[in-house]
């Protein structure tokens, strides 16, 4: 094992948590300092849609770690400190406070920062979803609102929805695609999706792009789309996708484009590293370039990056993966289903809301999906795409 001296991570959630506790599993004994903008405790995300959002869990319910396990960690957590600007040859990073700290290695795990709308901010009862204090602050204006929209087609728009559904809200939700998911999942199924929330009393209003947000005395009122439609609402869901969070790496000299560019190693620069969703990197398997945003690829891109911070030469090379619940219905999704592919069930009957399938271009299988059929999904997987999966933190 090569030590790494002292390793400055920049962001403590998902990916930035595991890459400390993977270090420390591997053998790492050196200094360790985890920097976060957020307040909080470490904490999960996926939940904050679902759960946190409906009520079901208290906000500590979503916690990644007790401060029992943070402390048994060994390392030193600085939360509540934005880093504004990072120096990859002096291996400094400082903080919005003035701070500057330092590490031996570097390790890049800001996340995402959502999209706006243009005009949306300022305005009462305009919300985005991506930290606990959104979901919170969401959550307290649905309990005393009555009509949501939803301006994304995509999966945060589509589960915020549901849950807002199973809330007793009145939800319409507006995207841009002509069906839910599209983009990632095809036609096929983002119609049976439209279907399913249409069942459950969600409005959809697909395929047109919003003009404005109405508004009296500065709180909104509705959203005007490009059709001259207007969505009447008490609160209005912007989830129109997320973008890397590297605005604090400009003059750096990093490569940044759809988020920060590098190696098959996960490696941006000489000691610097990125991971979890800001990271964009070589997929030696699939010859491209890829940069993922979901929690699976969080913990096990974390493992290959402690792994070759100290000394190992490891490809990531995941098959990649990403779940969804809403309402009664999980759906998994492995590799990558291009809306081009064409989609043929396997095993189940979509009538009976229960079916694995597979994604083919050119003769070849390129994805699988599960929908409410996990264990099916998942051998699907083994046997069409030949790969194993990484060992989970």
């Amino acid at each position: 094992m090569t030590s790494p001296g002292d390793v400055l991570i920049v962001g403590a959630s998902a990916a930035g948590l595991s890459t400390a506790e993977a270090l420390r599993r591997l053998g790492h004994q050196g200094g360790l300092t985890l920097l976060d903008a957020e307040p909080h405790l470490p904490y999960d995300r996926p939940p904050l849609s679902k759960q946190v959002l409906a009520g079901a869990w208290e906000p500590a319910r979503a916690q990644l770690r007790d401060q029992a396990r943070l402390d048994a960690l060994g390392a030193d957590l600085l939360r509540g400190e934005p880093a504004t600007a990072l120096d990859p040859a002096a291996r400094t990073v400082t903080t919005a406070s003035g701070r500057v700290l330092h590490g031996d290695t570097l390790v890049i795990a800001t996340g995402m920062t959502p999209r706006r709308l243009p005009g949306q901010d300022g305005r009462a009862g305009v919300h985005v979803l991506r930290g606990l204090d959104d979901a919170l602050t969401l959550r307290s204006h649905l309990t005393a609102a009555g009509r949501l929209v939803v301006v994304g087609e995509g999966v945060l728009g589509a589960e915020i929805a549901a849950t807002a559904r199973t809330m007793g809200l009145d939800v319409t939700l507006a995207g841009m695609g002509h069906v839910l998911l599209g983009d990632q999942l095809g036609d096929a199924v983002g119609a049976m999706l439209g279907r399913m929330h249409a069942e459950r009393g969600v409005r959809l209003r697909l395929g047109a792009a919003v003009d404005s947000l109405t508004e009296t005395g500065g709180r909104v009122t509705g959203v005007r789309l490009a059709t001259g439609e207007l969505l009447p609402a008490d609160a209005v869901v912007v989830a129109i996708g997320c973008r890397p969070a590297t605005g604090w790496l400009e003059g750096s000299g990093l490569a940044v484009g759809d988020g920060v560019e590098c190696d098959s190693r996960c490696r941006a620069a000489e000691g610097v590293y990125a991971v979890g969703d800001v990271a964009s990197f070589e997929h030696e398997g699939l010859g491209r370039r890829l940069r993922l945003e979901n929690r699976t690829n969080a913990t096990e891109q974390a493992q290959v990056v402690a792994a070759n911070i100290l000394g190992a030469d490891r490809p990531y090379t995941p098959v990649p993966y990403f779940w969804t619940d809403q309402y009664d219905v999980k759906i998994q999704a492995y590799g990558v289903p291009s809306p081009a592919a064409e989609l043929s069930i396997a095993e189940g009957d979509p009538a009976q809301h229960r079916f694995a399938a597979v994604y083919r271009e050119s003769g070849r299988i390129t994805g699988v999906l599960g929908w409410n059929m996990p264990k099916q999904a998942r051998l699907l997987r083994q046997r069409s795409l030949g790969l194993q999966p990484l060992t989970s933190a």
